[in-house]
């Protein structure tokens, strides 16, 4: 019986980005009744609506890059490991088939025995390390989102906005919105400004 070799598939890890929308809870202003609305309280409205583009504050925001170059890193370095060990075994079955045909039944079988449990162990550390990273991943994205979350919450209070939107190319909920109303790079200063103190 030869012991076959399957081809250990690669190892990624998705930073898959959850995104960014905030509702401030400012619903104390009480709707006189019977009014109608008028163009001055239409621009008010609007004037209190802003959006964020989450790609561009993703690609600008330094934790995020901070925080996808550490998870590159711990995914190449579980490749790595992956590969060199994938390696060894492949080594392991070569020169068990080249020594095959002068062991004696009993020598081949404990051989093919232990050689299926390495297999095995190896296929266990593939699905652990990629269950670890996607793990990992998922907890520091939800610590993105709440980052972003709670300084937008301080910044909407502070600006005066009712509610901030988000727009993404990979999801484009927000189909049409005035220039003007794109706060972008006010949010990635305020929040690279706030991560930077955070490092010193």
């Amino acid at each position: 019986m030869k012991i076959s070799f399957k081809t250990i598939s690669k190892l990624t890890a998705g930073m898959a980005i959850a995104a960014v929308m905030v509702s401030c809870n400012n619903k104390e202003q009480a709707k006189t009744a019977g009014s109608t609305p008028t163009a001055t309280n239409a621009a008010a409205a609007a004037e209190e609506i802003v959006f964020v583009n989450s790609d561009s504050l993703l690609n600008n925001y330094n934790y995020f890059k901070d925080l996808r170059a550490t998870m590159e890193d711990k995914s190449k370095k579980a490749q790595s490991d992956l590969t060199a060990k994938g390696n060894a075994f492949q080594r392991e079955v070569a020169e068990y088939q080249q020594k095959a045909k002068d062991m004696s039944a009993d020598e081949r079988a404990a051989t093919e025995q232990r050689l299926a449990r390495k297999q095995q162990e190896l296929a266990a550390f593939n699905q652990n390390a990629s269950s670890a990273l996607a793990n990992e991943s998922a907890s520091e994205n939800e610590k993105l989102y709440d980052k972003v979350s709670e300084y937008l919450k301080g910044y909407a209070k502070k600006k005066g906005y009712k509610m901030v939107l988000t727009y993404s190319k990979s999801n484009p909920s927000l189909l049409f919105a005035d220039e003007s109303l794109d706060v972008t790079s006010d949010v990635v200063k305020g929040l690279n400004e706030a991560y930077k103190s955070t490092k010193k």
